[in-house]
């Protein structure tokens, strides 16, 4: 368990958080100037805070009260930057190395080939970084960060430096990684898709103070929070894939409230993943309609109405599809023309090429 405790004044800003995070990947999302980056630069001692306390495995790193300060070397963080920063003089298989040198005698951890094999370095370790695209920077940076058996793996936006398709695909390499037996993982982003596809835990941050900490699933549906006033808010279902239609180049997941169809997916039967629904994406009717495109047409319960207080011609809509909860973002026109009122059972709309975007 990582509990943490910060206050710290620059000159316009004040950071004053805390929180704790288990194991698995926790998410410190934010806008940018938030506080994240400076957060985790404390955890790993690249910082010294005004004031705060932070434990690891209930060792304290840090105490200000006690003028403890574990130097950096000895608190057994790995941090992962925004770009690789490999040594350009070494192979990747020596950059690898260089990272098991620094593993402390008899630590536990992932061997050699075991980091190569989960992070698809094995046709790179003959070549030097310059040979690289940014994805495979980072695998192999992240891989060298495994190396040195950390007792915590601190990643700082580690995608933000790449485009689209270098994201989507060094992703699935992340998300292999949270599901070993690894370090717990502390992930800085401000991309929600990181988090859909990554996060167990989400600490949300906002002008150096922590708004709200629990599941992704959880904080996606409180309307109180800055997450509902995103143009990409909604839902996130945790999904399996219940089978493959290529012919109709169609997947059908199953979650607890019904099916949804979506493109085809590359996941196998049984996988499970986690998907956003949009509230932007899905429409209200009062009768299931008939001769439509949608393929998603779900019977729910429209449990409340909250009116947006950033849109105020708009509304969100809460609907219980059996035990799952969409959101759905309409005008405040359609909620009068409808008549819609809390308790209504109502059909959600979804359109099958939405969901174009989940991530896996």
């Amino acid at each position: 368990m990582l509990e943490v405790r910060l206050r710290h004044r620059f000159p316009g800003f004040a950071l004053d958080a805390g929180f704790t995070a288990g194991p698995g990947v926790t998410a410190l999302f934010g806008p940018s100037g938030c506080g994240k980056s400076t957060i985790l630069a404390a955890i790993a001692g690249l910082f010294r805070p005004d004031e705060g306390r932070v434990t690891l495995a209930g060792e304290a790193l840090l105490d200000t009260a006690t003028r403890r300060f574990l130097p950096p070397e000895r608190r057994r963080c790995a941090v992962v930057f925004q770009e690789g920063r490999l040594f350009p003089h070494l192979s990747v298989e020596g950059n690898l190395r260089y990272g098991l040198r620094r593993a402390p005698a008899g630590a536990d951890g992932p061997g050699f080939e075991v980091v190569v094999d989960l992070l698809g370095l094995g046709g790179l370790l003959a070549r030097r970084p310059r040979a690289l695209s940014g994805g495979e920077k980072q695998r192999v940076a992240l891989g060298r960060a495994l190396l040195s058996r950390p007792r915590l793996l601190l990643m700082d936006e580690p995608l933000a430096a790449l485009d689209a398709p270098r994201r989507a695909e060094i992703l699935p390499f992340l998300a292999r990684l949270r599901d070993m037996e690894g370090p717990p993982i502390l992930y800085v982003t401000h991309a929600l898709e990181e988090v859909d596809a990554l996060a167990d835990a989400l600490v949300l941050l906002e002008a150096g103070r922590v708004l709200a900490q629990g599941s992704p699933d959880e904080l996606s549906l409180r309307p109180d929070l800055p997450l509902a006033a995103r143009r990409d808010a909604g839902a996130v279902l945790t999904c399996t894939v219940a089978a493959h239609d290529p012919a109709r180049g169609l997947t059908r997941l199953a979650f607890p409230g019904g099916t949804l169809e979506v493109p085809l997916r590359r996941e196998a039967p049984g996988a499970r993943l986690r998907i956003r629904l949009r509230a932007r994406d899905i429409a209200v009717a009062r009768t299931r309609p008939e001769g439509v495109s949608i393929h998603n047409i779900l019977p729910c319960r429209l449990v409340a109405i909250t009116p947006s207080a950033q849109h105020p011609d708009e509304v969100l809509l809460r609907l219980r599809v059996g035990e799952a909860v969409l959101l759905s973002r309409v005008l405040r026109d359609a909620v009068a023309r409808l008549e819609l009122r809390e308790g209504d059972e109502v059909f959600a709309l979804l359109k099958a090429v939405a969901l174009d975007h989940a991530p896996g």
